[in-house]
């Protein structure tokens, strides 16, 4: 029989549905039963395209004893932290200073009031490697609940008093300036690998936001070095197996220090943030690899991940079936030579293996192999490459897919939107320009109400219960911005305006300046999570900075610049001691010392042949954050229009920065070096 599951719209709940757990979701009603009962919480979050949250269910979850002993002891509360990023960051918080460490699934224990006081993330069924086993877990915190209840609550409420201790105020802090940014390059320097591309060891992580702030360094300094950077560490991405060289798109992570094999799960967020890069990186260097890769992770999002109602899904699991009706990690991905045998005969077979580096002992588990892209030596026919990738890709669409979680997260959509939207200006494809508008439709029609408040997800063309947090605000509106500066329709701007005025009401201390994850009329939780640091994705701080700056780039308000410059403070702090994670602040620091500039393109009409091609070298520019409207003169779609005639007759650009113009100029290599240099 179903539980409490089954009317969820999260798929990492519905995954559950048919547990012989007795499952709550996240709910006032749940903490109330554990109240009634005299009985701790269990809460247990993750996500549905994690591996090892499919590992703990089959093993403890879908296990009948082992749910018998959880419904007589605790009140379980299952939790999707894609839904709930606001309850998993303030008990990942507690685990992490607990234990030292976190991730999913993530196993807490709670007394009925929410408050902390045993943590873990995966539990085995039996002991291992000097892991308790689950049971053991279950069975010693009943004893404790039991037995020692003074301590247990004295705990508990130690913790949440220590977490209530580490508020962040930077908010009255300075922007950072030129020194704090050269401390952040250097200290990318000294972690950068300049073997393999990116920074640290295993695991190893696509340093998106990183290597933003790298390329809008160079654009603004010239630093040769940082340009060095991202663009190696682009390339060794790109070749390795962390990229799907069939299909495009990157998986999660490396668990190696060479990219070589990732953890197989595809995220709308990576895809996304490494798409835009790529795509920027083109625009600095011409790169053919990254416009190459740039349009096949774009493909590969529209194609794989986008819903019937033309949002984008979240993920696409690490596991599939092997074909033997068991799921196994990167099974649709990997390949044997005999497999290549049997799709490309014997001759093609030696071609395939020594492009895709797929060898008799294998990369990867069980003598298959992750396909990379090694650099080679000598002449190879790219034709007949192009014919081994298409049919390799065509066999392995008949392989059982990976399951998708088809909820549309407003942030990554957001995400998503911005690099369709620049992706498909600068290659000239219009499709994907149109694939970014839609995206925003929806996000408008269905995360939208009447007063411009975001709901976080929706599936299926239903909204999810769930508030928008702060990411949810800075990306969308970071995606609306970017398709306004697209499209020329200025809706997009007057949305996104919507949006971070809600950043400045709801989400900002009015005395400092520092921001909070979740809206100050949001549900209360045991503390109000406030992370300025970088993870998957931009932190929310970081991408409302962005947003706010680039808000106030287009319409000259001062209280939404002041805001902006306020919330930098923590990149002033943080960005010269840790700049791996807050690779966005300080990219979104650039943009502040560069001005960000204000382009406005006037013609005739939009379609007209000189608009256009000012409009694109507008677009193009590498001036760091800089804003772009366009339309006809004295429109009123984007307020930088405002004033400007065109000159003899003739479309034409105007650029301006700190409050000071360039005189108008028709030509377009002008434009182009003003916006380089």
């Amino acid at each position: 029989m179903p539980n409490r599951l089954a009317h969820e719209t999260s798929p990492y709940l519905l995954q559950h549905a048919d547990n012989p757990v007795d499952w709550w979701p996240w709910s006032a009603e749940a903490f109330e039963e554990a109240r009634k009962r005299n009985v701790p919480v269990l809460l247990s979050i993750g996500y549905s395209s994690c591996h090892w949250c499919h590992v703990m269910a089959h093993e403890s979850f879908e296990d009948q004893e082992t749910a018998e002993y959880l419904n007589a002891h605790y009140v379980s509360v299952k939790v999707d932290r894609e839904e709930r990023p606001d309850v998993d960051a303030v008990y990942m918080e507690a685990v992490q200073a607990a234990t030292g460490q976190g991730g999913w699934p993530m196993t807490v224990f709670l007394t009925p009031d929410a408050e902390p006081f045993y943590f873990g993330t995966y539990f085995p069924p039996a002991p291992r490697q000097g892991m308790p086993s689950f049971r053991q877990v279950l069975q010693g915190v009943h004893q404790a609940w039991d037995e020692r209840r003074d301590e247990v609550t004295e705990v508990a409420g130690k913790i949440v008093r220590d977490l209530a201790g580490r508020e962040i105020s930077y908010g009255d802090a300075q922007t950072p300036g030129e020194e704090e940014l050269a401390q952040a390059l250097l200290g990318l320097t000294r972690e950068y690998d300049p073997q393999r591309g990116g920074f640290g060891g295993a695991p190893k992580f696509p340093p998106s936001m990183v290597l933003e702030f790298l390329l809008r360094h160079h654009a603004r300094t010239g630093a040769e070095g940082a340009l060095q950077m991202a663009s190696d560490t682009c390339e060794r991405m790109a070749r390795g197996g962390i990229y799907d060289q069939l299909g495009g798109g990157f998986a999660r992570y490396s668990v190696d220090r060479d990219w070589v094999v990732p953890h197989f799960e595809k995220m709308l967020y990576d895809n996304a943030l490494l798409c835009r890069v790529y795509a920027h990186l083109w625009r600095a260097t011409g790169s053919e690899l990254a416009r190459r890769v740039a349009l096949e992770t774009a493909d590969f999002m529209v194609r794989e991940l986008r819903t019937n109602e033309g949002g984008f899904a979240s993920a696409l699991d690490a596991d599939s079936d092997d074909g033997t009706g068991k799921h196994v990690e990167g099974a649709y991905y990997v390949w044997t030579p005999e497999q290549l045998r049997e799709v490309l005969g014997e001759q093609d077979t030696d071609l395939a293996a020594q492009v895709f580096g797929v060898t008799e002992e294998g990369t990867f588990e069980e003598g298959a192999s992750v396909l990379q892209l090694p650099v080679r030596d000598g002449f190879v026919d790219a034709g007949k490459v192009a014919s081994i990738r298409e049919r390799l890709l065509a066999a392995r669409s008949e392989r059982p897919a990976p399951g998708r979680d088809d909820k549309v997260v407003a942030a990554w959509n957001g995400l998503a939107i911005a690099a369709l939207a620049e992706t498909g200006a600068y290659f000239d494809r219009p499709d994907l320009v149109e694939a970014a508008v839609a995206a925003a439709d929806l996000l408008v029609r269905l995360h939208l109400d009447e007063q411009a408040r975001l709901t976080r997800t929706s599936k299926d063309g239903h909204a999810g219960a769930n508030a928008g947090v702060l990411e949810d605000y800075a990306d969308v509106a970071e995606g609306f911005l970017a398709l306004a500066s697209v499209t020329g329709e200025g809706v997009w701007l007057e949305f996104a305006g919507f949006l971070v005025d809600h950043v400045l009401a709801r989400f900002t201390d009015p005395e400092s300046g520092s921001l909070y994850d979740t809206a100050a009329d949001a549900e209360r939780l045991i503390r109000r999570p406030q992370d300025p640091t970088d993870n998957a994705a931009p932190s929310g701080w970081s991408a409302a900075a962005g947003a706010l700056l680039g808000y106030a780039a287009h319409t000259g308000s001062e209280p939404h610049r002041t805001a902006a410059e306020k919330a930098l403070g923590v990149v002033k702090a943080l960005g010269p001691r840790v700049p791996r994670f807050i690779g966005w602040g300080l990219a979104v620091a650039e943009a502040v010392l560069d001005g960000p500039r204000e382009v406005a393109v006037v013609g005739p009409s939009l379609g007209d042949e000189g608009t256009r091609s000012l409009h694109r070298t507008a677009l193009l520019g590498t001036a760091p954050g800089a804003v772009v409207a366009v339309g006809v003169p004295e429109s009123e779609e984007f307020p930088l229009l405002s004033g400007r005639p065109l000159v003899g007759g003739e479309p034409a650009a105007y650029v301006c920065r700190n409050f000071t113009c360039d005189a108008p100029t028709t030509e377009v290599d002008w434009l182009r070096a003003v916006l380089s240099d």
